[in-house]
């Protein structure tokens, strides 16, 4: 029996917008599966970039991966993609599975208050929401990998883009298909606002947007790491995925293997952790600003003890070669004007010569509160700040992911698991997802978010395009219906998605300009079930041919989608 829950998330994986992922967290996976069946990525391999992969370490070849995706994608999060909705139309929508406090706990546009940053500036004149009345959102959909590449069609993109969660599949897939790293290596992660990826190689590494972040990247302090630190350091961690399943924060079932999620929670936490050296403080005194007045250095001149404001020492390092917290710190204090330099210590600062030199000789953890407590005490006559100063080299050194509980959760086992391995063709894995869809819900879910109509029922996908396509209804409203017909008919015969049978939803066959004909009618049904909802709407559907018919009009449309022949009732929807 079809349930409406049933019903809404296979529309949800067709569209995939971040609160449909939030409610249906099988969803971040199925997408990953739509791009490891999707020719796109597996193409990726002809390309000379990625010639004599086999000879490189899994890291190198990772590098590879990011390299190309820096150069081919670019971030895209504004609001005119993929149109608006409010809080009071999506809220009834999931009414009768989720409640508003909860979907309130794993969503910022419903509520969630994790992340100070984003509170603390009003997160809706973040985003560009305060121009608009009342509850509005973003749909903010997540595009496959054909939806990303086919931004080259928008105006003032050079290149493909997307959105983070869209960033996170794209890598995920690209290093299983490209990279050959195993999928069991690969872990997603969702935050209420944002998506990354950890990987299980070596000492780990995060994918931040189109970027990668080593652990020795997560402590240098720099602009880069501080941007990939906010989501860990900020907010929960609202959704695990993984090939054996997932986990979510507010649901009390988690499919996700506990031995393959207590792996990952221990190496993640391993990667947040590091131990306080001088190169540490240093990367923590560049990553917070405002604490380097809390600071001096001391340095003789001519064998006396002078003394020099940190932050002063932090702007020389620009435009030199010359680092404060490596063994070319003393080269860098000799480029500073000795007019700089006080011949008395300053009150209200630490020295930091004296926290290096206690550190060396002091097993400091600064994830122990007594460690933690002793230098605050040792310190605290130095500064008004110094406290705050020590908590936040504290939290510098040792991030504690804010995690779904193990301990509260109960582990199910659905179905067969995934399967799929590096040695496997495109071919053989798409055949292995269709054995498994019908015991493997990301499996399942993969096939929506696919978009092959030729292997799921239409409903879901015709649901999904009159109800959450509001970007051609408002691109079209300044025209009348032969205007809109006429503007349908101009555009490319041309579908983003290559196979026979895999469509695209009417808001990207408006924003990329281009479409096969069954494409072209859905769109123009779209446009007329708005502004005429109580005409009778149908599609009929041939292997060459789409029909539009509004009453007594008829639109033709030639198609090469090779689909088999039906008809949709696009009113009923």
């Amino acid at each position: 029996m079809t349930t409406s829950k049933d019903i809404e998330k296979k529309s949800s994986a067709v569209t995939l917008s971040d609160m449909e992922m939030f409610i249906f967290p099988e969803l971040m996976y199925s997408l990953v599966l739509a791009n490891i069946m999707s020719p796109r990525i597996w193409r990726w391999r002809e390309s000379s970039w990625f010639s004599g992969m086999e000879r490189l370490s899994p890291y190198r070849r990772i590098l590879r991966v990011k390299q190309y995706i820096m150069d081919n994608y670019a971030f895209n999060l504004d609001l005119d993609t993929w149109g608006l909705t409010t809080k009071e139309e999506e809220l009834k929508r999931f009414s009768e599975f989720i409640s508003e406090d909860t979907l309130g706990q794993s969503n910022a546009l419903f509520g969630y208050e994790g992340d100070k940053y984003y509170f603390d500036i009003d997160i809706r004149t973040h985003f560009g929401l305060d121009k608009y009345e009342g509850d509005v959102i973003p749909y903010w959909k997540t595009e496959t990998v054909e939806a990303m590449d086919a931004f080259r069609h928008k105006p003032h993109y050079s290149t493909g883009a997307g959105e983070c969660v869209s960033l996170a599949a794209l890598y995920a897939s690209a290093l299983f298909v490209v990279a050959r790293i195993p999928l069991n290596d690969v872990y997603l992660t969702a935050t209420p606002l944002h998506s990354q990826n950890f990987i299980d190689i070596d000492d780990g590494i995060l994918t931040n947007n189109r970027r990668l972040v080593t652990r020795n990247m997560w402590f240098n302090g720099t602009a880069l790491s501080a941007q990939a630190r906010r989501a860990l350091e900020n907010e929960r961690v609202t959704i695990v995925a993984h090939e054996t399943g997932h986990i979510h924060t507010i649901y009390k079932e988690a499919t996700i293997d506990p031995d393959v999620y207590r792996n990952f929670s221990g190496k993640l936490q391993r990667y947040l952790k590091t131990k306080i050296t001088d190169t540490i403080i240093g990367n923590f005194l560049r990553h917070d600003r405002d604490i380097q007045k809390c600071f001096q250095i001391r340095w003789p001149l001519h064998g006396v003890d002078y003394y020099i404001k940190a932050e002063r020492v932090f702007s020389y390092e620009h435009g030199s070669s010359y680092r404060i917290n490596d063994n070319t710190r003393g080269k860098l204090l000799d480029e500073i004007d000795t007019a700089e330099f006080k011949p008395n210590k300053m009150p209200k600062r630490i020295v930091l010569d004296d926290l290096e030199d206690f550190t060396r000789k002091n097993r400091v953890d600064m994830k122990n509160p007594e460690d933690v407590k002793r230098l605050k005490e040792l310190f605290a006559s130095e500064c008004m700040d110094s406290q705050q100063s020590i908590e936040s080299l504290a939290q510098f050194c040792c991030v504690d992911p804010k995690l779904p509980d193990l301990e509260k959760k109960e582990f199910v086992k659905k179905g067969k698991p995934m399967g799929i391995d590096l040695e496997m063709t495109r071919e053989e894995i798409i055949d292995r997802l269709e054995d498994i869809r019908t015991v493997n819900d990301a499996a399942a879910m993969a096939f929506y978010a696919y978009r092959d109509l030729n292997r799921t029922e239409a409903e879901p996908f015709i649901l999904a395009a009159t109800q959450r396509n509001p970007v051609s209804i408002k691109g079209a409203d300044q025209l009348n219906i032969t205007e809109v017909a006429d503007k349908i008919r101009e555009m490319p015969d041309e579908s983003i998605y290559d196979e026979p049978g895999r469509l695209a939803q009417p808001d990207e066959v408006w924003n990329y300009g281009r479409g096969d004909g069954v494409e072209k009618a859905l769109l123009l049904a779209n446009i007329l079930k708005k502004r005429i909802p109580d005409r009778e709407i149908f599609i009929e559907i041939a292997p060459d041919q789409a029909l539009l018919k509004a009453d007594q009009d008829i639109y033709r449309f030639q198609s090469r989608k090779e689909m088999k022949e039906q008809k949709w009732e696009i009113s009923s929807f």
